[in-house]
């Protein structure tokens, strides 16, 4: 912070002439007038201006002999022209800060320095609530949703892009929905065949148990879990009279004539012989193989 001092006359007096003395510039008589000492030399006031006055670096006019002089580093202002370069105003009495060859006043200097509001591009001052996000900062009026216009201030948002969201509309505008309840899918949602569904939403059709994690049978765009299937869905083995699950032990199945069978469990009635993918003799609803067909 700088600060200054009024120079007045201090390297110049200023009087009125008692004596016979002609102006050191024009030769006009002094006598009886006011004038200007400086350098040794006498002038007129008028001469002054012209030849001796600094020029003021605002209003870039001479500052005259009877006018308040105000200098900082070799830059002389009127004392009425030298004004904070932002609010415009009067530093004559009070203190200032040179920045980038600005004359600032101490209010405008910290605005200068705050960092700006993204929102309105003002500083953002002490005690301003503000909201920062990855470097930028705006004040928390000015932290609206992209979609809305709503202030979001300190609350939840969503990025996007230059972009920013309130949580309802970027549920709207970006969430998945659930397929059952369209509902949107904030968190801790699955997938099942491209399509989004809450947790709590994929459950068993017949006993609600909830399916994600678990092993679950679809049927024609219904779900099941692995007991539910068994007990009222799956098609009962022709053999053992088990379901047919499609699940571990037996997952390949053999159909004919509207009938099922687990693999293991397609085999000759006579003989025992396993026949799956062989040839076989089907004969009043039994299994044979080719050799015991012959002998019935």
């Amino acid at each position: 912070m700088a600060s200054h001092r009024h120079s007045g006359p201090s390297s110049y007096k200023v009087g009125t002439m008692a004596e016979k003395f002609d102006c050191h510039y024009c030769r006009d008589n002094l006598q009886g007038k006011r004038y200007v000492q400086k350098d040794g030399h006498h002038c007129c006031l008028k001469c002054f201006d012209k030849f001796c006055a600094n020029t003021c670096v605002e209003c870039r006019k001479p500052i005259g002999a009877d006018s308040k002089e105000v200098h900082y580093k070799n830059r002389y202002w009127h004392d009425t022209c030298f004004r904070c370069a932002k609010c415009l105003c009067s530093l004559a009495n009070e203190t200032f800060v040179a920045k980038d060859n600005k004359i600032l006043c101490n209010k405008c200097t910290t605005r200068e320095d705050s960092p700006k509001c993204k929102g309105c591009f003002k500083p953002i001052v002490a005690g301003d609530q503000n909201v920062e996000y990855k470097g930028t900062v705006w004040h928390k009026d000015c932290f609206t949703c992209s979609n809305c216009k709503q202030v979001i201030g300190t609350g939840s948002f969503f990025p996007k892009g230059e972009d920013f969201y309130c949580v309802t509309c970027h549920e709207a505008k970006f969430a998945k929905h659930c397929v059952k309840c369209n509902k949107a899918i904030t968190s801790g949602g699955i997938t099942y065949q491209d399509q989004p569904w809450h947790a709590e939403c994929f459950v068993c059709v017949t006993c609600s148990k909830k399916l994600a994690g678990q092993r679950f049978t679809a049927v024609e765009d219904q779900y099941y879990c692995v007991d539910c299937y068994k007990n009222f869905v799956a098609k009962k083995c022709a053999g053992c009279k088990n379901p047919i699950t499609g699940f571990g032990k037996g997952s390949s199945v053999v159909a004919y004539e509207g009938q099922s069978w687990h693999d293991y469990c397609f085999h000759c009635k006579k003989c025992s012989m396993n026949l799956a993918n062989k040839r076989f003799v089907f004969h009043q609803e039994q299994v044979y193989c080719p050799d015991c067909a012959k002998k019935l």
